[in-house]
């Protein structure tokens, strides 16, 4: 499996449907699933949490807790629903995180950090990875981020995504713990060349694929954040630049996959608005991407898939004539959602995973 680029694990924004969405833009990047709380998963509708798609594979799912049972029985259910990863979330600063005993706050505590990640390994037999920060509040040193590295290493984690900043667990809030400590990329750099066979992979701050390019020569792979919320095209190019596939695509051809999408989907009780909140900025830069922006956001409560094809014929007249970007005004949105119904999605992957 390939870790080469990835998009990090975003509450509030890396939901089934923005994952799906930015499948069918990039076929090889790897696609996590917001932070779940064991405790939501075992104490919940598990499949309200779990269900995804076929197409998103290869996704991870990045879960939060610090007790290793607990974490075992969510480690059984992520196997159960076909998940490809699993990931420990240990950079989280918020306060309420922090008040269940987990995120970033268990940097403090590597010895339970390896208990957990042994207990979800003998669970799932999946690739248990970790995601975390350089150090919370005064263990900062880049000893103390070795030592830590060492000790999951030891306990059989193979894979390290590392968000390049320390988090300040007292004073900052999480959207300051995103930007305001410093960035200290040469702290993984380092990690590389002193733990060779492990792989790591950078993230924080990377705004853009060429970004992503330098970082590639010194780490193994690179996540990708925020950037790709605010211009999900911007993995179109990692098809040939990064994973050397020949296969190109077009936003109007993501449309129609989504519209397609947005149809199955309407058929299980989710409105579109569900869908097209995540489509917002897939035309961003472009001519006519202000229009589409707003004709997504007055979309009314009952609005049917026919409106993505409809927004599209209005940005028509506004819309680059690169090569697939066109829009032909002239054929109905109707006609054209018909055209391309053999491409409709495949069923959820919870008709194939079974009772967990």
């Amino acid at each position: 499996m390939s870790w080469r680029l990835s998009v990090a694990p975003m509450m509030g924004f890396t939901d089934r449907h923005f994952r799906f969405l930015l499948r069918q833009i990039s076929q090889g990047v790897r696609l996590y699933t917001e932070m779940i709380p064991d405790q939501a998963l075992l104490h919940g509708d598990p499949q309200r949490f779990l269900d995804f798609h076929p197409q998103e594979h290869p996704l991870a799912l990045q879960v939060g807790g610090s007790q290793p049972e607990s974490l075992a029985r969510a480690a059984r259910l992520a196997k159960a629903w076909g998940y490809d990863e699993l990931n420990l979330n240990l950079g989280c600063p918020s306060p309420r995180v922090q008040q269940a005993g987990f995120g970033a706050c268990l940097m403090r505590d590597p010895l339970r950090v390896a208990e957990c990640l042994g207990a979800m390994w003998e669970a799932s037999r999946l690739p248990v990875t970790v995601k975390h920060r350089l150090g919370a509040d005064e263990l900062e040193s880049y000893g103390y981020l070795a030592s830590f590295v060492e000790r999951l290493a030891q306990a059989g984690v193979g894979v390290f995504i590392i968000h390049a900043r320390k988090a300040w667990l007292q004073g900052l809030s999480p959207k300051e713990n995103r930007t305001l400590p410093p960035l200290r990329y040469a702290w993984v750099y380092q990690l590389k060349r002193d733990f060779p066979e492990l792989l790591f992979v950078l993230n924080g701050g990377i705004k853009d694929l060429s970004e992503a390019e330098g970082h590639l020569r010194w780490v193994d792979g690179v996540m990708i954040g925020r950037a790709v919320c605010r211009d999900p095209f911007l993995l179109a190019e990692a098809n040939s630049l990064v994973f050397g596939l020949a296969r190109e695509v077009d936003r109007v051809e993501v449309v129609f996959k989504m519209a397609a999408y947005a149809e199955e989907q309407l058929q299980r009780g989710v409105p579109l608005k569900a869908i097209a909140r995540h489509l917002l900025n897939l035309f961003h830069a472009q001519p006519g991407g202000k229009l589409w922006r707003r004709r997504l956001s007055e979309l009314p409560t009952h609005a049917g898939p026919e409106a993505l094809l409809e927004a599209l014929e209005v940005i028509g007249a506004q819309a680059s004539r690169g090569p697939g970007e066109g829009v032909k005004r002239s054929t109905s949105a109707e006609t054209r959602l018909k055209e391309h119904g053999e491409e409709r999605s495949e069923g959820f992957s919870s008709s194939s995973a079974g009772s967990a």
